[in-house]
């Protein structure tokens, strides 16, 4: 097995997620804001870890602690996922209700550009795990 890509990620005072390495070689991000300056962060660290993407790789973004999440940052998260390099990225997005899942497909159904990572939401972490965990030839 080929050794994980560094993960090149700090925790910052005032940024509301924090960064872990997957067993399987992904991340889970785990957020408790979308403040500007959050989302900043994120979409920085993103795009920056979407350089040299090379291989394929599952993501888990929980962002079951944020009640409320922006249109805008859902638009961020959308654009991020639509580079050309994340084709090779399955996402599980975990919120924490069917409310918030149904207001992020709506804005990102709205979006322009398609995504480029195969994308699906849960309520339910065990799910996500689970979809995260089958084969990733298997996408979606």
């Amino acid at each position: 097995m080929t050794d994980p890509k560094p993960l090149n990620w700090t925790a910052t005072p005032g940024i509301g997620y924090d960064v872990i390495r997957r067993g399987d070689g992904g991340m889970t991000l785990t957020f408790t804001d979308l403040s500007e300056a959050t989302m900043a962060h994120w979409h920085e660290f993103a795009l920056d870890h979407l350089l040299g993407m090379d291989r394929r790789t599952r993501n888990l973004y929980d962002l079951r602690a944020v009640k409320d999440i922006p249109e805008k940052a859902i638009r961020m998260a959308v654009d991020a996922n639509s580079d050309p390099s994340a084709r090779n990225i399955r996402v599980a997005v975990v919120v924490a209700d069917e409310h918030v899942a149904e207001g992020i497909r709506k804005v990102a159904a709205l979006a322009e550009t398609g995504l480029a990572s195969a994308m699906k939401i849960f309520t339910d972490i065990n799910e996500a795990e689970a979809w995260l965990a089958r084969p990733l030839d298997q996408i979606p």
